[in-house]
């Protein structure tokens, strides 16, 4: 299969899963809402959350590289996603949506580094940024669809179990997809051993290279911004708390967010590939943007800040993993992508509870912070300067 087919049928996996998890994402903020779930409380769960979803990978992605089990792992990760999803709309108490927002969250974190290793072997051949950004704006179609989908059931059913249940069909499509392409691609890393034949000697054994010091720069702006990086459950909550929209065009608004992440993530995937890093710069101003017009009092306003959340999304989850592949060799990629991971997933699951804890005390403090926050990881990047390999 040549690299370009390998990245469209491996995003049209991510497609899928999307379809379920985003669908499921959608609707968080309401959901928790509706089994009594506080502002501070949806903001410390969906920030955990994504801390799941990325603090684990600390272990996933040495494992892979270890052992070279890429697909194993990724397949494991999306089977326990799939089977999470559904039982989340027939739950009765606040505490068991919890554990399961959690657990969905952590099959991300299991099929993540192996996952993004195997996308960049072949995005080697295709160009890294336009590579990862073709998957990323496939990966956002399903994101797209599968709110869509939840809210038009939830519209017609009035109940969170069948929007939710309805899910798992693309799930089983996604894993047998997924389990075919497996057979045909059984060792994606040939796409990239292709490109450089001769591997280059090194005294020390692979897995026990050091990580690149630019990696560790470019970790520690990636921290400061997402630091003051809203979620949406968040988002939403202040929507249907502030009657600005019901529940059932919650996530027809998320559709709309992710539909901006697609097109954001193909722009800076573009210009990552003629201008490197500096695209980075989009990040914290779209960031910054999200509070003021996101938790305004004005439905028009904070419509706007979804989407422009959702276009900063799509940078953080295209054009920042374009560059960890760029920082470090192959031999110790899934590594750097858990460590980089973890570093976010402890940067969402801080700023999803500062962002909680603040909306419930007040809106101008979270506004003035998240600026804050946003000017000092733009100065860190330009005092950094993250180069490529």
């Amino acid at each position: 299969m040549r690299p370009w087919r390998f990245v469209v049928w491996f995003g049209t996996v991510s497609l899928l899963a999307d379809f379920v998890y985003e669908g499921a994402r959608s609707i968080t903020g309401p959901l928790l809402a509706s089994l009594g779930a506080t502002a501070t409380v949806v903001g410390v769960v969906t920030g955990a959350g994504e801390a799941a979803a990325l603090v684990p990978r600390l272990l996933s992605g040495p494992l892979a590289d270890r052992t070279g089990r890429f697909w194993a792992l990724a397949i494991g990760g999306y089977v326990l996603t799939v089977a999470s999803v559904p039982l989340l709309g027939v739950v009765g108490s606040l505490g068991a949506a919890c554990v399961l927002v959690i657990t969905e969250r952590v099959g991300k974190a299991i099929r993540s580094p192996a996952k993004d290793t195997l996308l960049s072997h072949a995005t080697a051949a295709t160009g890294r940024g336009r590579g990862f950004a073709v998957h990323e704006a496939l990966d956002q179609v399903g994101a797209v669809v599968g709110p869509l989908t939840v809210a038009g059931v939830l519209a017609a059913t009035g109940g969170y179990g069948p929007a939710l249940g309805v899910l798992a069909v693309p799930g089983v499509a996604m894993l047998g997809l997924l389990w075919w392409l497996r057979t045909r691609v059984p060792d994606p890393s040939r796409y990239e051993s292709a490109l450089h034949p001769a591997p280059e000697p090194t005294p020390v054994a692979p897995v026990r290279m050091p990580l690149p010091r630019a990696f560790w720069a470019y970790a520690a702006f990636t921290a400061a911004t997402m630091t003051g990086f809203t979620t949406y459950g968040v988002l939403s909550f202040h929507l249907v708390r502030r009657h600005l929209l019901p529940a059932s065009a919650v996530p027809v608004l998320y559709a709309g967010a992710m539909l901006a992440g697609a097109l954001a993530s193909l722009a800076t995937g573009w210009l990552y590939d003629r201008i490197g890093p500096r695209t980075l710069v989009a990040l914290p101003v779209l960031a910054a943007a999200v509070p003021p017009l996101g938790f305004s009092a004005a439905v028009t306003a904070a419509v706007a800040g979804a989407l422009v959340w959702g276009a900063a999304l799509g940078v953080q989850e295209s054009t920042l993993r374009a560059v960890v592949a760029d920082l470090v060799p192959a031999p110790r990629r899934a590594t750097a992508y858990g460590v980089f991971a973890a570093v976010v997933g402890a940067a969402t699951l801080a700023g999803g509870a500062l962002t909680g804890a603040l909306y419930a005390v007040s809106v101008p403090a979270l506004v003035v912070t998240v600026v804050a926050v946003q000017a000092a990881a733009l100065l860190l990047l330009v005092a950094v300067r993250p180069g490529r390999r």
